[in-house]
């Protein structure tokens, strides 16, 4: 058994599923620079559509409807007199990167992921969006392989402490930011980007927020996602510097 069937093998006893269809699999854990890779002179515009078709971002497209109806479904369950407007934040917080990529870390997957040398060599294997995409393919192969019961079994497994864990209905960062600094008679929150790097299939954002004195930075593979964690970060800064103080009248 090579390397990569061991690793293969390990991480379908992970997702509780033995794959009928290997293919699913491997495309699953092949991420766009791998198929580039191979193109060699192909004119560019036939080789990104190869790309597409051959790496996991078809099964990423599936697997986030899957994810996202899975969770709706479980929501409705666990919280029967919740109107919709609690019931999207807690779906948008358990679907999201923050929520997917620690899971494909806790089951493997970073080890797994075929990419390009000259990828790998940036370190995007590490990388949470990296994770992230590559859990949506597994759970989009997992529906395609065995229907909606595997990948409801996997999520449930998964996601059942985060979900337990969500005694109020969780609220975004740049949210949660925007009610503190107005609370206390400050501005809005300024956010700045201030660099874009990467290729295009992974790229790094770098955002600054600024408020009440205070800035906060945040690296990530979307725009939104750097503002978030910057917002985060920025959160966490005031509320230790807010301590003893008197707020802005």
């Amino acid at each position: 058994m090579t390397t990569h069937d061991a690793i293969a093998e390990t991480l379908q006893k992970a997702l509780g599923h033995q794959f009928a269809d290997q293919g699913l699999l491997r495309q699953a854990l092949t991420h766009r620079s791998a198929v580039s890779a191979r193109q060699g002179k192909r004119a560019p515009r036939q080789a990104a559509r190869v790309a597409s078709a051959a790496s996991n971002e078809r099964l990423e497209f599936i697997g986030d409807r899957v994810l996202g109806l899975l969770m709706a479904e479980w929501l409705l369950e666990q919280f029967p007199d919740e109107p919709e407007g609690a019931l999207g934040p807690r779906h948008a917080s358990l679907v999201s990167r923050n929520a997917l990529a620690p899971i494909a870390e806790s089951i493997g997957v970073a080890g797994a992921l075929h990419i390009a040398e000259h990828e790998e060599q940036a370190g995007i294997r590490g990388l949470a969006n990296v994770q992230a995409d590559a859990m949506e393919a597994l759970l989009g192969a997992l529906y395609l392989d065995g229907g909606l019961e595997p990948a409801r079994r996997f999520v449930r497994e998964k996601w059942k402490d985060l979900l337990t864990s969500q005694i109020t209905p969780p609220k975004d960062p740049k949210t949660t930011l925007q009610e503190f600094v107005l609370a206390r008679g400050y501005p809005l929150p300024d956010y700045e980007t201030l660099s874009m790097e990467g290729p295009s299939h992974a790229p790094r954002f770098t955002i600054a927020v600024s408020a009440m004195g205070e800035k906060g930075e945040g690296v990530a593979g979307s725009k939104r996602q750097a503002e978030s964690e910057a917002a985060t970060v920025l959160l966490r800064r005031l509320n230790r510097g807010r301590k003893g103080t008197k707020d802005r009248k």
